[in-house]
């Protein structure tokens, strides 16, 4: 019994889902630190925000749609975009030059800059938790 109470706690450990984590989101953390000595952690609560938040008249959610489980549609073009949301749409976020590619895009188009290191990780954290 003894035994079966340490291997569950072990897999409970912050070091066990460290080494499930999102490599890309590992990356994104080393970055932000880099950027900011000031940096902590990534925040889904900051990357709802995010993705919610507008510049002029759009936001990610423009186009993603208001769930990042739902299909969305882009605003200008019309096409459909497959949802964000790795609990809908297991490929997201698994191609380090595809998740790049989409950030320097999207980025630009919506903020007119570049995202942060940290913007990237709050966002990519809220949206790997949407269940």
């Amino acid at each position: 019994m003894r035994k079966i109470l340490v291997l569950v706690l072990l897999a409970l450990s912050p070091a066990a889902a460290a080494a499930a984590e999102n490599p890309i989101l590992v990356s994104l953390r080393a970055t932000a630190h880099q950027e900011n000595a000031a940096f902590k952690d990534f925040s889904a609560a900051r990357g709802q925000a995010f993705y919610n938040a507008r510049s002029g008249d759009v936001a990610c959610a423009t186009c993603h749609t208001a769930s990042p489980k739902a299909p969305g549609k882009h605003a200008t073009t019309g096409k459909e975009i497959l949802p964000l949301a790795p609990s809908a749409n297991p490929e997201r976020f698994t191609d380090a030059a595809q998740v790049d590619k989409w950030f320097k895009r999207n980025c630009t188009e919506v903020l007119k800059r570049p995202c942060t290191a940290q913007e990237k990780g709050d966002f990519m954290t809220y949206v790997l938790s949407v269940q």
